[in-house]
Protein backbone atom coordinates (compact mmCIF):
# COMPACT_ATOMS: atom_id res chain seq x y z
CA UNK A 1 0.00 0.00 0.00
CA UNK A 2 1.34 3.21 -0.55
CA UNK A 3 1.59 6.12 1.41
CA UNK A 4 2.20 9.95 1.46
CA UNK A 5 5.04 11.15 3.01
CA UNK A 6 5.27 14.92 3.73
CA UNK A 7 8.86 16.71 4.47
CA UNK A 8 9.88 19.90 6.24
CA UNK A 9 13.11 21.06 6.83
CA UNK A 10 14.06 19.99 10.99
CA UNK A 11 15.94 23.14 11.50
CA UNK A 12 13.26 25.32 10.69
CA UNK A 13 9.80 26.13 11.90
CA UNK A 14 7.03 25.25 9.35
CA UNK A 15 6.33 27.95 6.78
CA UNK A 16 3.09 30.03 7.82
CA UNK A 17 2.26 28.95 3.64
CA UNK A 18 -0.03 26.20 3.80
CA UNK A 19 2.45 23.67 1.62
CA UNK A 20 5.21 21.82 2.31
CA UNK A 21 8.89 22.04 0.90
CA UNK A 22 8.54 18.30 -0.63
CA UNK A 23 5.70 15.79 -0.75
CA UNK A 24 6.65 11.68 -1.90
CA UNK A 25 3.78 9.94 -2.80
CA UNK A 26 5.10 6.57 -4.07
CA UNK A 27 8.38 6.50 -5.95
CA UNK A 28 7.65 10.57 -6.83
CA UNK A 29 8.55 13.44 -4.96
CA UNK A 30 6.79 16.90 -5.66
CA UNK A 31 8.66 19.63 -4.80
CA UNK A 32 6.18 22.73 -4.16
CA UNK A 33 7.17 26.27 -6.22
CA UNK A 34 10.75 27.40 -4.75
CA UNK A 35 11.04 31.00 -4.59
CA UNK A 36 14.53 32.96 -4.39
CA UNK A 37 14.28 33.12 -0.34
CA UNK A 38 17.55 32.92 0.91
CA UNK A 39 18.13 31.02 4.34
CA UNK A 40 17.94 33.97 6.52
CA UNK A 41 14.82 34.94 5.24
CA UNK A 42 15.72 37.76 2.67
CA UNK A 43 15.10 37.55 -1.02
CA UNK A 44 18.24 37.06 -3.44
CA UNK A 45 19.47 40.38 -5.54
CA UNK A 46 16.96 41.20 -8.17
CA UNK A 47 18.71 39.67 -10.82
CA UNK A 48 17.31 36.79 -12.70
CA UNK A 49 20.75 34.79 -12.55
CA UNK A 50 21.09 35.19 -8.87
CA UNK A 51 17.45 34.35 -7.99
CA UNK A 52 17.34 31.25 -10.30
CA UNK A 53 20.68 30.28 -8.53
CA UNK A 54 18.83 30.35 -5.19
CA UNK A 55 15.71 28.71 -6.51
CA UNK A 56 17.65 25.83 -7.28
CA UNK A 57 19.47 25.32 -4.03
CA UNK A 58 16.34 25.76 -2.35
CA UNK A 59 15.14 23.04 -4.71
CA UNK A 60 18.19 21.07 -3.95
CA UNK A 61 17.53 21.20 -0.13
CA UNK A 62 14.03 20.29 -0.45
CA UNK A 63 15.14 16.84 -2.34
CA UNK A 64 17.44 15.80 0.28
CA UNK A 65 14.66 16.52 2.85
CA UNK A 66 13.04 13.10 0.88
CA UNK A 67 15.85 11.86 -0.31
CA UNK A 68 16.64 13.02 -3.60
CA UNK A 69 19.26 14.45 -5.55
CA UNK A 70 19.06 17.00 -8.92
CA UNK A 71 19.42 13.76 -11.05
CA UNK A 72 16.49 12.24 -9.85
CA UNK A 73 14.09 15.36 -11.09
CA UNK A 74 12.20 14.26 -14.37
CA UNK A 75 10.25 17.53 -14.46
CA UNK A 76 10.41 20.92 -13.55
CA UNK A 77 7.85 23.93 -14.39
CA UNK A 78 8.95 27.29 -14.09
CA UNK A 79 7.46 30.99 -13.93
CA UNK A 80 9.35 33.89 -14.88
CA UNK A 81 8.15 37.76 -14.29
CA UNK A 82 9.24 38.78 -17.44
CA UNK A 83 9.65 36.43 -20.68
CA UNK A 84 12.71 38.48 -21.58
CA UNK A 85 15.16 36.98 -18.96
CA UNK A 86 14.44 33.74 -20.71
CA UNK A 87 17.88 33.17 -21.87
CA UNK A 88 19.29 34.22 -18.89
CA UNK A 89 17.52 31.86 -17.10
CA UNK A 90 18.20 29.41 -18.96
CA UNK A 91 22.09 29.81 -18.26
CA UNK A 92 21.56 29.57 -14.74
CA UNK A 93 19.26 26.73 -14.67
CA UNK A 94 21.05 24.34 -16.43
CA UNK A 95 24.05 24.55 -14.38
CA UNK A 96 21.95 22.53 -11.87
CA UNK A 97 21.91 19.95 -14.36
CA UNK A 98 24.16 16.94 -15.96
CA UNK A 99 24.35 18.45 -19.56
CA UNK A 100 22.12 16.47 -22.20
CA UNK A 101 19.94 15.28 -19.20
CA UNK A 102 17.61 17.78 -18.28
CA UNK A 103 14.11 17.01 -17.04
CA UNK A 104 11.22 17.94 -18.96
CA UNK A 105 9.91 21.44 -18.33
CA UNK A 106 7.17 23.95 -18.96
CA UNK A 107 8.40 28.19 -18.59
CA UNK A 108 5.77 30.84 -19.01
CA UNK A 109 5.70 34.36 -17.92
CA UNK A 110 3.45 34.91 -15.08
CA UNK A 111 2.79 37.71 -12.78
CA UNK A 112 4.51 36.27 -9.14
CA UNK A 113 2.28 36.64 -6.00
CA UNK A 114 5.57 37.97 -4.20
CA UNK A 115 8.62 40.98 -6.12
CA UNK A 116 10.43 38.60 -7.57
CA UNK A 117 11.47 37.24 -11.03
CA UNK A 118 11.38 33.37 -11.10
CA UNK A 119 9.53 30.93 -9.41
CA UNK A 120 10.03 26.59 -9.97
CA UNK A 121 8.51 23.63 -9.19
CA UNK A 122 9.95 19.94 -9.47
CA UNK A 123 9.14 16.53 -9.82
CA UNK A 124 11.77 13.97 -8.90
CA UNK A 125 11.25 9.95 -9.46
CA UNK A 126 13.05 7.92 -6.75
CA UNK A 127 11.91 4.24 -6.23
CA UNK A 128 11.77 3.26 -2.72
Amino acid sequence: MSTIEHFHAPETSPSAAPLSPAVRAGDFVFVSGQVPVMDEGSIAAHDIEAQTTQVMKNIEKALRLAGCEMADVCKTTAWLHDARDFGRFNKAYSAFFTPGKFPARTTSEAKLMINILVEIEAVAYKPL
